[in-house]
């Protein structure tokens, strides 16, 4: 249950500069374009890829990366269910304020239940909310296993982890607004064409 404003508080919303007036001086359109899947699935470089392409052509863009917030905003949190929505809860709040100062919005975040995807598409607003399920199975992932996380789950290092100790929930079919990109069906730059060219259009001011 969403929490009720106190009464001390008196928001300004209808008083400060309005989101238009930013989208029209940018010439884009303020968005989230939400990447989420295992780690390793390649959510990240993706991520990194898209923003540097956007900004070569003269894009305003900005990265949130789930490790870059779990050491800033969010170092107060673990990896219980509770903590893991908060962090969704967080992120998505963040990136709103982005997306109202017209700022296109490239979140990289495992995300693994459909449930913390929802809670993040209701605040951004779905309007504003382009899904994509970076796609890759568990085995691979723990061979690219880029961070070393995979061996030491293995070991019983890591606790709570992603698709071995902690659920995580693929996109599907009742995922209908979702894009999905299969990081193990191409090379990497297919999957960043791919991904262009779906936000491209969503970004374009008219």
């Amino acid at each position: 249950m969403a929490a009720s404003t106190p009464d001390n508080l008196y928001p300004i919303f209808d008083r400060v500069l309005g989101r238009a007036d930013k989208e029209a001086k940018l010439k884009q359109r303020g968005r989230v374009i939400w990447l989420y899947g295992l780690s390793g699935s390649g959510k990240s470089t993706l991520a990194i890829s898209l923003e540097r392409q956007l900004h070569a052509e003269g894009r305003v863009t900005h990265l949130l990366d789930g490790d870059n917030v779990r050491v800033g905003l969010n170092r107060d949190l673990g990896f219980t269910d509770a903590d893991r929505a908060e962090n969704i809860r967080r992120i998505a709040e963040v990136a709103k304020l982005f997306v109202q100062a017209g700022v296109v919005v490239i979140a990289a975040f495992i995300t693994p239940l459909r449930a913390h995807r929802q809670l993040a598409r209701s605040i951004v607003g779905a309007d504003d909310f382009l899904e994509v399920y970076v796609a890759a199975s568990f085995e691979t992932c723990a061979v690219r296993d880029p961070k070393g996380l995979y061996a030491k789950a293995r070991a019983g290092g890591v606790q709570q982890f992603t698709g071995k100790d902690s659920s995580f929930e693929p996109a599907s079919a009742e995922d209908v607004d979702a894009l999905v990109i299969d990081t193990e069906a191409g090379p990497a730059e297919a999957s960043l064409a791919q991904l262009h060219a779906a936000v491209v259009p969503r970004i374009t001011f008219q």
